[in-house]
């Protein structure tokens, strides 16, 4: 199934692979299209300027194409990339950050992603009286011995059947974990990568990983 370009530009949604969040919305003509699948980087049709548009070729915040997904009327695009910079101009990592409403629930499905990515972002960017930025300039015995901690008191928490404290102290782990594959160059989708070749092979009588057959 194509894009039906018979009549003129497409909207292209663009989000982010990993969190999941809207990075941007541009057009597409039939040879930016074309351009995309060809390099598995993002082109667009740019209405200003009137001509083809590299996605990062100027910034070097280039899109690698994850997924492309067409709509029921075939006439727009749902790209799911993973970006190598930000989306926005204005270098912010959507271009949708100007809330005009909202309800009052503030749950985050992709919190756990935000989080790495604030952790990662202080490694690169010294924040005054930042914990974070305390913990990488201690090092990687410092971050352990919090990550060994916390998860103590992840099963202290456990072994008293308290509910609420199991879940404050795994979000602790979580943060603490985060900051050590930080600290180490392990990016969140290099985790969620083996969880998934882990659980493609479960059952695999062939894996070479004896936990795989236990899931």
């Amino acid at each position: 199934m194509k894009p039906d370009f018979s009549k003129g530009l497409i909207p292209t949604i663009v989000t982010d692979y990993d969190t999941k969040d809207v990075l941007m919305l541009a057009y597409m003509s039939e040879e930016s299209y074309q351009k995309t699948l060809e390099t598995k980087q993002t082109w667009f049709y740019s209405r200003s300027r009137d001509e083809l548009w590299h996605k990062g070729a100027t910034s070097g915040n280039t899109q690698e194409v994850q997924s492309i997904d067409l709509d029921c009327d075939q006439d727009t695009l749902l790209i799911q990339v993973i970006p190598a910079g930000p989306a926005c101009h204005t270098g912010r990592q959507s271009c949708f950050f100007n809330r005009v409403a909202e309800t009052n629930d503030n749950f985050d499905g992709a919190i756990i992603e935000h989080v790495m990515e604030e952790v990662e972002q202080r490694k690169l960017e010294r924040v005054e009286n930042s914990y974070t930025n305390y913990l990488f300039d201690k090092g990687v015995d410092k971050i352990g011995k919090k990550v060994i901690e916390e998860a103590g008191e992840v099963v202290i928490a456990a072994k008293n059947q308290d509910n609420e404290e199991v879940t404050k102290e795994v979000s602790d782990l979580l943060y603490h974990t985060f900051v050590m594959m930080a600290d180490q160059g392990v990016a969140l989708s290099d985790v969620k990568q083996e969880l998934s070749n882990r659980f493609a092979t479960k059952g695999n009588s062939k894996g070479d990983r004896a936990e795989i057959k236990q899931w």
